[in-house]
């Protein structure tokens, strides 16, 4: 069985699983995790977890992005699996930075393909369109989903811009998940 070390490969700047035996580098990048924002007439869906982590807790539909899958299709594909919703994307909303969990997360707009069908998923225990004001903003699962509404809200249906990204007070995503965040 190969024996691994951590060292800085020759030219390299950080610190890298090699094999003793060969040389090979054991490259540990982020892992990609897309999803969506869907929104019917001024309300959102919302998933409540059937898995762990945050079982319980509320969130977007959104899951890791799959091999040979473009990020359009894996947030539309996350929506199927979780909220069983046919939805249309209308364009990037964010991108935040979860570094220490080694997540780049891709955030989409998104509304329903014809009339708002859902239902929860396998992943799902219940899903259900909310009014801003009805949010469980202190049952929401991730600080991504505080920062994903938040930028839906900021832009309502108005053009897609340049994406939202992590907010001033945790620009590299390294802040622990915290079950309460009030809303802004």
């Amino acid at each position: 069985m190969a024996r691994f070390t951590n060292r800085i490969p020759d030219d390299d700047t950080r610190e890298r699983a090699v094999c003793d035996e060969c040389g090979f580098v054991a490259y540990e990048n982020p892992k990609m995790v897309v999803g969506s924002v869907v929104v019917h007439d001024g309300q959102v869906l919302l998933c409540r977890r059937a898995i762990e982590p945050r079982r319980g807790y509320w969130t977007l539909p959104a899951g890791y992005l799959e091999l040979q899958e473009t990020v359009e299709a894996g947030a539309q594909r996350e929506a199927m699996e979780e909220a069983a919703a046919r939805i249309t994307l209308d364009g990037i909303l964010a991108v935040f930075s979860i570094s220490r969990i080694g997540q780049v997360q891709i955030i989409f707009r998104a509304r329903f393909d014809g009339a708002p069908t859902f239902a929860a998923g396998v992943e799902s225990l219940d899903v259900r369109l909310f009014d801003w004001a009805d949010i469980p903003w202190d049952e929401l699962a991730f600080s991504s989903v505080h920062w994903s509404l938040r930028a839906w809200r900021a832009l309502g249906d108005g053009p897609l811009g340049a994406p939202a990204g992590n907010p001033p007070s945790d620009p590299q995503g390294l802040s622990p998940e915290t079950p309460s965040q009030s809303a802004l």
